[in-house]
């Protein structure tokens, strides 16, 4: 039977590089009247020093206390009376500020991203704000929440070794209340300069006309030298470790296994390989674990499988995580579940796809890249990640055919490094049971 064949995506994209150094990628779209603006800076979770995690979450919220000419709360109240939204989000290795608003306010997100980018208000009574509103974030997403850090937070300090890839992302509360005004000053002037940004626009704007507009607002951004980004990639594991965590709010156990992932952009076909794996492994009920774990055996609740720590397979650099994780009833269980994935992921290294399996998968992961682009803040995101990771806005319309290009051979290349010895495995040991 032939292979389907996969709709490619088409968008006009315009690049250009300011004096400064900000990197701008234009995607105009006059379908609706509507604008999506994005700036990614290249510093995340690993880019903390010890002695201060959480700091990467903790200054993305002092992002949003005021800048250069606005007051705070100002910002949010401009975006909102035109009836915008915003937000921001840190990630492993960038963080970003994102707004959509009607097109009539063009020029007015651009103003706010670029003062932004001038000079947010970094003062002592800020700063201290911030630190007890992560704080409380932490308690009601983490503490106080069953399987709140699990296993994002959990499994990087078992499966890796350096401070940079292990710590916890949200921060403990020792290093955030120990967090100074001149910390983030310094955090500022080294990794928010253009030079390290990518600023995205998408949506409905004439490319000349908002290219000005660009130029108009960002261009007095001062520049300054891009911070070298250092080697934060580790070898693969050779021998099996295990971790355990307890979670007084969870009511039955859970596990998680991590491998080791290198070099997803310098090697992005077999890293598509092991994205198809995953969806051959865990997605939907037609997946492998589905069937053998959840419907088969009724060994687990649910399983999952999927790279990136935050589940986005595009979103770090090397080294990445591929994850997987379960729910179960029974504790004594784990040995037995352990067992099955290991046979399940076997059968692929061993024999490969089954017919139509990976045609399958393939369609089903284009059809998700596709609704991710359908919005315009989406579409503005995912342009703007990729011209930061990987180089190339452009790669990501390029997915389709480039997962139609990967083989059987290289699924079960992908399934191979997954062996028992390359990974890491963190129970959690639940208190939440009545």
């Amino acid at each position: 039977m032939p292979r389907a064949t996969l709709p490619v995506p088409v968008y006009e994209l315009h690049h250009l590089v300011l004096p400064n150094g900000l990197r701008v990628v234009l995607a105009p779209d006059r379908s609706a009247p509507v604008v999506g603006i994005g700036v990614l800076y290249d510093v995340g979770i690993r880019s903390e020093p010890e002695g201060r995690t959480g700091f990467a979450h903790l200054f993305e919220h002092l992002m949003f206390q005021g800048s250069a000419n606005l007051e705070k709360l100002e910002h949010f109240r401009y975006v909102q009376s035109s009836g915008g939204t915003f937000n921001g989000s840190t990630h492993f290795d960038y963080t970003n500020y994102f707004e959509a608003m009607p097109s009539n306010a063009l020029e007015r997100v651009i103003f706010l991203e670029a003062d932004r980018m001038l000079a947010p208000r970094i003062t002592e009574e800020n700063l201290a704000n911030q630190i007890a509103v992560v704080k409380e974030e932490i308690r009601v997403n983490v503490l106080n929440r069953p399987y709140g850090g699990f296993p994002w937070i959990e499994l990087p300090a078992v499966l890796f070794d350096t401070f940079a890839n292990s710590h916890n992302g949200y921060g403990g509360f020792v290093d955030l209340e120990s967090a100074t005004v001149a910390d983030a000053a310094g955090f500022f002037d080294r990794y928010y300069a253009p030079a390290n940004a990518v600023l995205c626009l998408a949506g409905d704007f004439d490319p000349d006309n908002a290219q000005a507009l660009i130029e108009k607002h960002f261009g007095p951004v001062p520049r300054r030298d891009r911070p070298v980004r250092p080697d934060f990639s580790e070898p693969a594991l050779q021998q099996e470790r295990r971790g355990e965590t307890h979670d007084a709010h969870a009511p039955m156990p859970a596990v998680a296994l991590g491998y080791r992932i290198a070099d997803p952009v310098g090697d992005l076909d077999s890293h598509l390989a092991r994205v198809l794996l995953s969806e051959i492994l865990a997605d939907g009920d037609a997946s492998r674990f589905q069937r053998r774990l959840v419907q088969g055996d009724r060994s687990v609740t649910d399983i999952g499988a999927y790279l990136g720590e935050f589940g986005d397979p595009f979103d770090e650099r090397d080294p990445t995580t591929f994850t997987i994780s379960a729910h179960y009833p029974d504790r004594d269980g784990l040995p037995g579940i352990l067992a099955a994935i290991d046979q399940e992921i076997t059968a692929v290294a061993d024999s490969g796809t089954l017919p139509g399996e990976l045609d399958r998968v393939r369609t089903r992961l284009a059809s998700q890249m596709y609704r991710q682009l359908d919005p315009v803040l989406g579409r503005t995101l995912s342009f703007a990640k990729f011209e930061l990771i990987y180089g190339r806005a452009e790669l990501l319309l390029e997915l389709s055919t480039r997962l139609q290009a990967v083989t059987d051979d290289q699924i079960r290349t992908a399934a191979a490094e997954l062996a028992p010895s390359h990974r890491a495995v963190v129970e959690l040991i639940p208190g939440g049971a009545r």
